[in-house]
């Protein structure tokens, strides 16, 4: 039992080193001449170590490009990369600016932990640079009447290169920056620093200007969205002005036109009696019918016939005739006889 717990405390000092180790991104695009920001995690028990940056995938062949413990250039907008440690964060951000498609390679963030029997804790990430176009938004959504500014940003390669803005699947639609870098109508403005932004400006947004655009730069072109929605509509308020004390006359409002609501909210109502009626006009009828059904049976049974005949008769004398009887003599006969 002892010699198991000997082993874990001795392992201890190695837990740190196996949770918390140094972590990147794997992989990083970026578009030749822009700048590139690489953050690089660590552990707490890192926190007080020198953090580097190198350009290799072994740490003895690692061309070294930043460290913590050197001294910043003076002016860092000319430095090609810069490296800025958080000990609160935890974090160390490796900054290279203007990259070309050179720069492309693998590079290594690590922490140095000196001595012959511990080696440097460093993760690897791959960084390639490409050359063509890309956009700041490829989807934009702007009012009807307003305006919305599109960003194209082009590679180092294409800084001299045409620049255009065309409608998709209409190529004579395309618009041109002249020598100036510049071009401007009453619907669109395009602007071209040089560098590496193509900045296009929709004017007075149409619902007819929806649709797909492209920016080219060169032989490359990215493609761009642009829906326009319509301009809300206001509700009109009413204003009504008080009666005064010397009016006589209370004010009336003019009757309403018939209109085609109007008319099929009445339309419902005659409905309603039509159908009353119909039912009033069924029922009606069949009592009527009832009446005459009755009235032929009668007159098809011979006896009720015969029946009926009798009380008819007796019906004129003025003798009572509460003691009256009617007997059947002969029912095969049907005749009939009253005492």
């Amino acid at each position: 039992m002892l010699q198991p717990f000997i082993i874990t405390l001795s392992l201890l000092p190695w837990f740190p080193a196996f949770l918390c180790r140094v972590t990147t991104e794997g992989e990083h695009a970026v578009m030749e001449g822009q700048p590139l920001t690489v953050p690089c995690h660590y552990g707490p028990q890192y926190a007080g170590y020198v953090k580097y940056w190198c350009r290799g995938k072994m740490r003895e062949f690692c061309t070294s490009l930043a460290r913590t413990d050197e001294p910043r250039s003076a002016n860092q907008a000319e430095e090609k990369v810069s490296i800025f440690d958080d000990p609160v964060q935890l974090v160390f951000a490796v900054t290279m600016s203007n990259l070309k498609e050179g720069d492309s390679g693998w590079y290594m963030c690590g922490v140095e932990i000196g001595g012959a029997w511990s080696a440097d804790d460093v993760a690897y990430t791959n960084i390639k640079v490409i050359h063509g176009m890309s956009v700041v938004n490829s989807r934009l959504i702007g009012e009807e009447g307003s305006s919305i500014t599109v960003e194209c940003h082009y590679s180092e390669r294409y800084r001299e290169s045409e620049k255009k803005w065309c409608r998709s699947g209409d190529w004579s639609s395309c618009l041109l920056t002249g020598s100036d870098g510049s071009y401007e109508d009453t619907s669109v403005a395009i602007s071209d620093d040089r560098t590496r932004t193509l900045t296009i400006t929709l004017k007075k947004l149409q619902m007819r200007d929806t649709g797909w655009y492209w920016c080219s730069a060169g032989q490359q072109q990215i493609a761009v969205h642009v829906l326009v929605t319509p301009r809300p509509t206001t509700a009109a308020v009413s204003v009504t002005s008080t009666p005064t004390t010397s009016q006589s006359v209370a004010y009336l409002p003019p009757p309403k036109p018939i209109t085609k609501e109007s008319w099929n909210s009445h339309s419902h109502i005659l409905e309603s009696l039509l159908v009353c009626a119909s039912i009033m006009l069924l029922v009606g009828m069949a009592i009527l019918a009832r009446k005459l059904w009755k009235q032929h049976i009668l007159e098809q049974d011979p006896v009720l016939r015969q029946v009926k005949e009798i009380q008819a008769r007796h019906n004129e004398y003025s003798g009572d005739l509460q003691n009256s009887a009617v007997v059947f003599l002969n029912r095969d006969s049907q005749d009939v006889q009253m005492y």
